[in-house]
């Protein structure tokens, strides 16, 4: 999704950004309102939108002044023919909003949309508030909702939703054909309800029910630990407004603990405010060097370079997947292209375009694509992404679907989802004999050593309790048992040498 800059009060007007770095790094043109745009979150107010705010002026004109209005008269004839003759009676905004939105679908960019003003006053919420939703960012491709990326600790994550699954339907209601921001206007909602989501996974043949129970979602963005005596691990999960304090004060801590070398991990993270992805660039970049560029319709590119400041000197190795998106693949392209980091995971999402949003003074929003961003060396990565320096694949017990606590599977039952069932329990150390989606006696006993060891009741009905257990299990081998990490704690290990 996406995405996500995002510098909209509730009020809808831009806010400032914090920080000084960020600051010195934009060129202030009084004709330009520039925003960077990468994604929908849903969060509590269902639309995130993030952007980069350059100057205050508006930018776009759905139709110029200049323009022979004569070509209009087909939609004209149009409206005055539904307006007299459709069997039913509707509005003047109905048929505005329909015709905008035709307009703008047309286009065939998953990143152009209209929102009416319902949908812009989700998208005015603050990302620096409390958030209530599943914590998913979604984007529509081909006609299909996607789920980009779900956000760190968040109900999605929780759930085992995952990039690129489809979501189908919510609460019975097919989203097929919507655009992001409709779809969120099912999806979000809040704390402690819940949102059934038929989700299509690549690789399964049946689509799977998820029920996931909303919840405030974490807005601590920033999170450290020491791996050894030597080597850090710093996960991103977004770029919002706190962010660069965050990672200062984590790196502070880290240092404190003898930290010699770092990974930096932006798997799964969306995107965020690009002023924060530009001051944690700066962190990593020279001095003079560039971090990335803009280039705007009919214009040359516009370079922005890393300045003077706080400097990590100590060895760095990156972190990407294919969550990885939008402002994360801009620092992904300064770190590898100004500063010859390497980086490790699994090609990440792909995301180079720059919108520009206009807001209509009844509340509505309009949203284009008006621009590029490339890499410092120019590269467009745009639907292409970058290819980790080392790929290193999650093992497929990462992508095993999420099961529904409240279905029951005991001896004689046979599904795919008891097949899931048992390569999450072969996963996380309990033999359930053959994989084959057959619930026989080996799985039972499985199941009942499961639920020894987490002191619940010993039936082995997996249903519950028990499913809960299980795939807790299953994240925190996940989460501990990680390839790609080690995998960056080698190569730190390496430089250090």
């Amino acid at each position: 999704m996406d995405e996500n800059e995002k510098d909209l009060n509730s009020q809808g007007q831009p806010e400032k950004q914090s920080g000084p770095a960020g600051r010195r790094y934009i060129k202030i043109k009084p004709f330009v309102l520039l925003m960077m745009a990468f994604g929908l979150i849903l969060a509590t107010a269902g639309v995130t939108f993030f952007a980069l705010t350059v100057g205050d002026d508006k930018v776009v004109e759905v139709v110029s002044p200049q323009t022979d209005r004569s070509q209009f008269k087909k939609l004209f004839d149009a409206y005055d023919a539904v307006k007299k003759e459709y069997y039913e009676k509707v509005t003047d905004e109905e048929l505005v909003n329909g015709a905008i939105n035709g307009m703008i679908e047309s286009l065939g960019d998953p990143y152009s949309d209209y929102l009416d003003e319902v949908e812009a006053g989700h998208l005015n919420e603050s990302i620096s508030s409390s958030f209530e939703g599943i914590g998913a960012e979604i984007q529509e491709r081909n006609g299909h909702i996607t789920i980009v990326s779900p956000i760190k600790n968040s109900p999605a994550e929780k759930a085992h939703l995952q990039p690129d699954d489809i979501i189908l339907e919510a609460d019975g209601k097919s989203l097929q054909g919507m655009s992001s921001s409709e779809a969120v206007l099912l999806i979000r909602g809040e704390k402690g309800t819940s949102v059934k989501l038929k989700i299509q996974r690549a690789g399964l043949e049946e689509p799977i029910d998820v029920t996931v129970v909303r919840d405030v979602i974490p807005i601590e963005t920033v999170y450290a630990e020491m791996l050894d005596d030597e080597v850090a691990h710093i996960q991103i999960s977004s770029f919002s407004e706190n962010t660069y304090k965050e990672l200062l004060a984590a790196i502070e801590d880290m240092e404190k603990d003898g930290m010699k070398g770092m990974v930096v991990d932006v798997r799964q993270n969306p995107g965020g405010l690009l002023n924060s992805a530009i001051d944690i660039s700066n962190l990593f970049v020279e001095e003079g060097k560039p971090l990335f560029q803009i280039e705007n319709k009919g214009e040359k590119p516009e370079i922005y370079y890393a300045k003077d400041g706080r400097k990590i000197k100590i060895p760095v190795v990156l972190m990407i997947d294919g969550g990885s998106a939008s402002a994360s693949e801009i620092l992904a392209g300064a770190m590898k292209e100004s500063a010859g980091i390497k980086s490790v995971g699994e090609h990440s999402f792909g995301k180079g375009t720059v919108q520009t949003p206009q807001q209509f003074k009844d509340g509505s929003n309009l949203k284009l694509t008006t621009a590029k961003w490339l890499t410092p060396d120019g590269n467009w990565i745009h639907e292409k992404g970058f290819e980790p320096d080392f790929p290193v694949a999650q093992p497929e017990y990462a992508k095993l679907p999420y099961i529904n606590p409240e279905t029951s599977m005991k001896e004689g039952t046979t599904s795919m989802t008891v097949l899931a069932a048992e390569e999450m329990l072969e996963a996380v150390g309990y033999d359930p004999g053959e994989a084959d989606g057959v619930f026989d006696e080996h799985t039972e006993n499985a199941v009942k050593a499961l639920q020894k060891d987490e002191d619940l009741k010993v039936d082995g009905v997996l249903e519950g309790d028990t499913t809960y257990a299980l795939m807790d299990k299953l994240r925190e081998k996940i989460k501990t048992d990680d390839p790609q990490l080690k995998k960056a704690a080698e190569l730190v290990h390496g430089q250090l040498k």
